[in-house]
């Protein structure tokens, strides 16, 4: 190109420029990418560009057998992968009519909600560190690999438990369980003013993550928020409450909410909850010794089971929000169809996209952690 005719075609210089956070995590659990256009310091605008993960869940599963997913559903959310496994469980025995035994179902929620524990403190730790703060990450995951040790004594795997089967579970808790479970809770209630004073008062944290991706509650709701992020806006919703499964309704809860609808908002509800989970989990320790019985009921052989036809949509809450299984069996030994309601689908991708726009880059990443989203959801 000639010199005349370059100068001819130059633009005016712009102040506008592109920036990629990810896919390696600095603001987000898993390989996830986020592109921004940014004016300054200002986000004008951000896209989700997920796909970096296995993936693949769904259609994998539909050519496996049905005890075979077993082992690909709690790998679609690793650090609250529990819900996956009942919700898929519940789908299979609602296929089946499968009456599962009282104790199996206390079981599911003692597992349940050490998982929501567990989930919710990888988080506060996470979020602190995208604000500066790394002590909060150490403790985070120093604390929760004390639930996990108790996952591996009842399940035998510290991540991936594969504990739930259709009709229950595949083993009952070892001798003195219950008492190491109720001595990790003990433990973690003495930690909760540590964690106060540390992160949830201090006001670095606080002023960092007040007014940070606020959302009202109509627009929580119209988004398909669901979890504590709805429950950040005001909305008092759970699944375990509204629409009980296993013997949540026997159970006595509640259910914290906060008003402000933005990034402290949403860790506040995730601290009132992992107390909620503690009380659960202590009602779990003081009713299981009393309930006797089988485990699980008896089902045809696994590598030849003809689930009956028809088609289900089961639910539960998991940590990240409610997330759900519809499932259509045409009566083979494979699924049909299967799909996921992931709650990170909506909070990863259409919830962040609107809330990062006009947010400082320094608080995207914060943005993204707030919202607790689990990208293999989104890739599976």
């Amino acid at each position: 190109m000639r010199p005349e005719n370059y100068e001819a075609q130059r633009q005016p210089p712009s102040h506008e420029y592109e920036l990629n956070i990810g896919p390696n995590h600095p603001g987000i659990e898993g390989n996830y990418a986020f592109k921004l256009r940014l004016h300054g310091d200002r986000v004008l605008e951000g896209k989700a560009d997920a796909g970096y993960l296995h993936r693949g869940f769904e259609k994998l599963m539909e050519g496996r057998l049905w005890i075979q997913n077993l082992a690909i559903t709690p790998r679609i959310c690793v650090p609250d992968p529990v819900p996956m496994e009942v919700s898929y469980c519940l789908a299979v025995e609602e296929l089946c009519g499968l009456e599962i035994p009282e104790r199996a179902q206390w079981l599911r929620v003692l597992q349940l909600e050490l998982s929501r524990i567990a989930a919710h403190l990888f988080t506060f730790g996470g979020h602190a560190a995208t604000t500066g703060m790394y002590s909060p990450m150490f403790w985070g995951i120093a604390d929760r690999d004390l639930v996990l040790d108790l996952f591996e004594e009842l399940t035998g795997g510290r991540v991936y438990h594969i504990y739930n089967i259709p009709g229950g579970v595949r083993r009952d808790a070892p001798d003195g369980f219950l008492d190491r479970v109720r001595s990790t809770l003990d433990y973690l209630d003495s930690r909760l003013p540590d964690y106060d004073n540390l992160l949830f008062t201090n006001q670095v944290f606080v002023h960092r993550a007040k007014g940070v991706g606020t959302m009202s509650r109509e627009q929580a709701l119209e988004w398909g928020v669901t979890g504590p992020n709805l429950r950040a806006t005001g909305l008092e919703f759970d699944v375990r409450r509204d629409d009980p499964y296993l013997v949540y309704d026997d159970l006595d809860f509640d259910i914290p909410t906060e008003e402000a609808g933005d990034a402290w908002a949403r860790t506040l509800v995730r601290r009132k909850e992992l107390v909620q989970s503690i009380r659960i989990a202590r009602q779990v320790i003081a009713a299981l010794p009393s309930i006797a019985g089988p485990i699980r009921c008896p089902i045809p052989n696994p590598l030849a089971w003809n689930v009956p036809a028809g088609s289900v949509y089961t639910r539960v809450e998991s940590s990240k929000g409610e997330l759900a299984w519809y499932v259509v069996s045409n009566g083979g030994e494979r699924p049909y169809r299967t799909h996921v309601r992931g709650p990170s689908q909506m909070h990863a991708v259409q919830v962040l996209e609107k809330l990062s726009v006009g947010c400082r880059l320094e608080d995207v990443a914060q943005t993204m952690f707030s919202l607790d989203a689990c990208p293999p959801e989104v890739d599976r």
